[in-house]
């Protein structure tokens, strides 16, 4: 529902080709919506299709030339009401957590090694967000774009800082437990 949102988001910020786009989703966008190359280049399809978007005329016509795109006036039409629409937020769901109440059940073997894994990735991810936050949002950036793009990256940066402080508490109490044992449901 939200890619082409999504699309039309960073086709506004920068007019680009489908690869361009492609690389920039996984440099930027792709930290809290990712889309493969394929879903996108079908997006761009359907996008221009519906006349949200066009292909931006080629200085000179050459075969294999990768095609640039631009918002049109009903693309920044749909995004503005796209941005201003509520929507719920979506239940959570995540696998690390079933496997916690499974364990309740099945014991615990290799649950540690698989939480101190994923306190290393977020560790990791982390650190990747704190770097982006000095490079690209130094004290004084305060106009309305940046801002709200420093909002999304500090999204990322508090939801990071959850997930360590939850795991080595996981871990914690993991390594309080006896080892393999299952206890019954509550």
């Amino acid at each position: 529902m939200s890619l082409p949102h999504a699309i039309l988001t960073a086709l506004l910020e920068k007019p680009s080709s489908g690869l361009e786009l492609t690389r920039r989703f996984d440099r930027s966008i792709g930290y809290f919506w990712s889309a493969t190359h394929q879903q996108i280049y079908r997006e761009l399809g359907r996008l221009e299709t519906d006349g949200l978007i066009r292909a931006l005329p080629a200085e000179q016509p050459t075969r294999g030339q990768k095609k640039s795109y631009e918002v049109l006036p009903a693309g920044r039409a749909e995004l503005a009401r796209w941005t201003a629409a509520s929507q719920d937020p979506k239940p959570h769901r995540d696998a690390l957590l079933l496997r916690l109440r499974a364990a309740a059940v099945v014991g615990t073997a290799g649950l540690e090694a698989d939480l101190r894994r994923h306190l290393e990735l977020h560790e990791r991810q982390l650190a990747e967000y704190q770097e982006i936050e000095k490079r690209d949002f130094p004290p004084g950036r305060d106009g309305t774009e940046d801002r709200l793009r420093h909002l999304v990256l500090r999204a990322g940066i508090d939801l990071e800082t959850f997930w360590t402080q939850w795991l080595r508490r996981a871990l914690a109490d993991v390594a309080e437990l006896p080892d393999g044992e299952a206890t019954r449901p509550a």
